[in-house]
């Protein structure tokens, strides 16, 4: 009974979803998908706040046990209340709750959590970078021409090397963005993105199907 009335729901959401994706949202089917999508939000909240319970234990429970880097754990649990409090505390209590502007929780999105996130992906972007120049050698023709056209890509995406391209003669900005980004590299990014959905599609039948259960904790 545990396993089968999740298969059963599985397959009676999978299919009511597909076949109302050919019918209108006014009648009976696509009523339901309505529905669904409503219970899918519903259910999306449930996992988030799955998610706050579940790094508040770990973090509790590392802390107590002074596992390693334990004080940066505190850090991290009094982040997730600081942020979380303020959120859900109406804003009639004080002009400080909410998310307003001069909130408490506006104040450490724009002073805190924006500059990290901007520090943090100022690091990827040098690892990357630095991941790219061991990684492009111009050992065959291939990889020869994979290192020329990132090498005039990442020219073109800064405003030094984009000063530098428009200094040479013809338009070669302009080449770049309709043969490189707009021709080759686009049909690339389209061929991986129909892969990614035919591997989203075969996955979706088979937990339709009832092949597939690890949502369910089984193989």
């Amino acid at each position: 009974m545990r396993t089968t009335v999740p298969i059963v729901v599985a397959f009676i959401s999978g299919v009511v979803l597909v076949v109302a994706f050919f019918f209108r949202d006014n009648s009976l089917i696509g009523s339901f998908r309505q529905e669904f999508t409503v219970w899918l939000s519903i259910i999306g909240g449930f996992t988030l706040l799955l998610g706050v319970v579940s790094i508040v234990r770990v973090n509790l429970t590392a802390v107590a046990r002074r596992k390693d880097a334990w004080p940066y754990r505190i850090l991290t649990l009094i982040s997730v209340f600081a942020m979380a409090i303020p959120a859900v505390l109406p804003e009639s209590w004080s002009p400080l709750f909410g998310r307003s502007n001069g909130s408490i929780y506006d104040w450490l999105f724009t002073n805190m959590q924006s500059p990290m996130m901007s520090t943090m992906f100022a690091t990827l972007a040098f690892y990357i970078a630095s991941a790219a120049y061991r990684a492009f050698r111009a050992r065959s023709a291939e990889a020869t021409l994979l290192l020329i056209t990132a090498s005039l890509v990442m020219l073109w995406r800064v405003p030094l090397g984009e000063a530098f391209l428009n200094l040479l003669p013809g338009h070669w900005t302009e080449w770049l963005n309709t043969y490189i980004m707009n021709g080759a590299n686009m049909s690339v990014q389209r061929g991986i993105i129909i892969g990614a959905a035919l591997g989203a599609a075969s996955m979706s039948l088979r937990i339709i199907l009832g092949i597939e259960r690890m949502y369910m904790g089984k193989g």
